[in-house]
């Protein structure tokens, strides 16, 4: 006579809770913990339904519900008349604790360690006093933007959709090519125009469609950690040659110097990022004449462009070399960051790669806000809020500077000049710690950025970087005051620093 198959003794599996949402998956998630801790062994043959429905006081169904689902995802197995049976071929993922633990942990790769790094220097910047481009009060766009979402959304284009063009919807792109021509001498049509989620995916872009792996690129010293982290993260560090940067912007001379055969420059050309100087016209040439000479391309970040306080914006790169440079804007800045449109003007020859490219990023741009900043932009509402936040943030601009060279003596502290942008620099004197002020005044409830991480090997001068945001007069004299704590501290621990 066959030897009846040992049965498994009813698993511990605790107590379901029937105010904690469905049994049948509660039950089921018990029974996986009891596999992984091996308290079921592989092959062992389960209770009945009727017997663990009636030890748990729980439905039969319940039960079957449960084996149902662990049958479907292979923890179970089972054959007609023979029951039901833990996977033959499942082991323990751990002998104690409802949690598998690993002794040790699988090892990062070198990327993988890069983007942990990126992680840390990329935290989200408060709302607060000094954090660049932070939409509040008069900054912030006004109803028009939410009445045009609401329109387009409910019953326009904006409404909900299929897959959109990864180039982005035609009408913003015209909308786009239109404006950029007006305001920044950009030569284009809404053809060339890439959408992006903004500057940050436009220079990601660029990388992966201009340069292989033996490719060297030109950037600035200093320069916008975005671009730094991206030739980091995919592996190029040692091919980026940091160019330094004087009172006429990237020294084209000392690039050529360093590597002239570079496969591209990426620069800040209208207002430096982060000092604020535009590049001089004799270096705009100077640069155009390098990269046609050795069929380089030329990534143009257009950076703050449109906020200059004295006279009109300084015209693009692009538009002295349209099959050379890649121009790059967004709106994060002068409507609100966590709008995440921005584009690139490419060359025609580059159109098709810089379409594929996007497709493998993230498919296509959100469609509803795009019908609404087409919108915007093509009723004119954009140029009438450039004009407006342009006066906003020269108000405070004015109101920063009369403040910081009140409470600070120039001796400890003075502000680089500039006359464009939403941010500007203040330079720290005697040694004092860029780095360390910045955590200190973060701990006050002022958001600043320090300077001297954006030099090759983050060995800069030390400063901080002010956004002008829009905070109240106020807010701009209690956060100079905590600022002032904030440097005073640090330079009382630095020998070498003015008392």
């Amino acid at each position: 006579m066959a030897r009846k198959p040992k049965t498994a003794e009813i698993p511990s599996i605790g107590t379901l809770d029937r105010n904690a949402g469905h049994l049948g998956r509660q039950l089921a998630q018990a029974l996986r913990h009891a596999v992984n801790r091996g308290d079921l062994k592989p092959g062992e043959l389960l209770p009945s339904t009727r017997a663990l429905a009636m030890s748990l006081h729980i439905a039969r169904g319940t039960v079957i519900e449960a084996f149902d689902q662990l049958l479907a995802e292979g923890f179970l197995t089972s054959q007609s008349r023979a029951g039901t049976r833990v996977a033959q071929a499942l082991a323990p993922v751990a002998s104690t604790g409802e949690r598998p633990s690993l002794v040790e942990p699988a090892p990062l790769t070198e990327r993988a360690r890069l983007f942990t790094q990126v992680a840390r220097q990329f935290s989200v910047v408060p709302a607060a006093p000094f954090a660049v481009s932070v939409p509040v009060g008069p900054a912030a766009p006004d109803d028009i933007w939410r009445r045009l979402g609401n329109r387009l959304r409910a019953r326009g284009p904006g409404a909900p959709a299929g897959y959109g063009d990864p180039k982005g919807a035609r009408v913003l792109r015209e909308a786009i090519a239109d404006y950029v021509r007006k305001s920044r001498s950009v030569r284009c049509d809404a053809d060339e125009v890439i959408i992006t989620s903004g500057t940050q995916q436009g220079l990601y872009l660029s990388c992966q469609v201009l340069l292989d792996a033996d490719d060297s690129a030109w950037v600035e010293d200093p320069a916008y950690r975005g671009i730094t982290a991206i030739l980091e993260s995919i592996g190029r560090p040692e091919r980026m040659i940091r160019v330094p940067v004087d009172a006429e912007g990237m020294n084209v001379d000392a690039g050529i110097a360093l590597d002239p055969h570079a496969r591209a420059a990426f620069v800040t050309s209208s207002h430096q990022y982060p000092l604020g100087m535009p590049m001089s016209m004799a270096r705009r040439s100077a640069l155009l004449a390098w990269a046609r000479a050795n069929h380089a391309w030329i990534v143009e970040d257009d950076y703050d462009s449109e906020l200059r306080y004295a006279g009109h914006p300084f015209p693009s790169l692009q538009g002295l070399d349209p099959d050379r440079v890649i121009y790059l804007g967004t709106f994060s800045k002068i409507l609100f960051p966590s709008l995440r449109l921005g584009y690139a003007v490419v060359p025609k020859n580059l159109v098709e790669a810089f379409y594929g490219a996007r497709v493998l990023m993230d498919r296509h741009p959100p469609n509803a806000d795009q019908h609404v900043l087409a919108a915007f932009i093509a009723e004119g509402h954009l140029d009438r809020h450039i004009r407006r936040i342009r006066g906003v943030y020269a108000d405070r601009r004015a109101r920063i500077i009369e403040t910081i060279e009140r409470v600070l003596p120039r001796e400890v502290a003075w502000l680089q000049p500039s006359d464009q942008g939403m941010h500007m620099v203040l330079w720290l004197g005697g040694g004092v710690d860029d780095q360390r002020v910045a955590l200190l005044a973060a701990e006050a409830g002022v958001a600043v950025r320090a300077v001297s991480p954006m030099y090759a090997g983050g060995n800069g001068p030390m400063g901080l970087i002010l956004g002008l945001g829009g905070f109240s007069n106020e807010e701009i004299e209690i956060a100079t005051g905590h600022l002032a704590e904030s440097i005073a501290t640090v330079a009382r621990d630095t020998p070498c620093a003015i008392r």
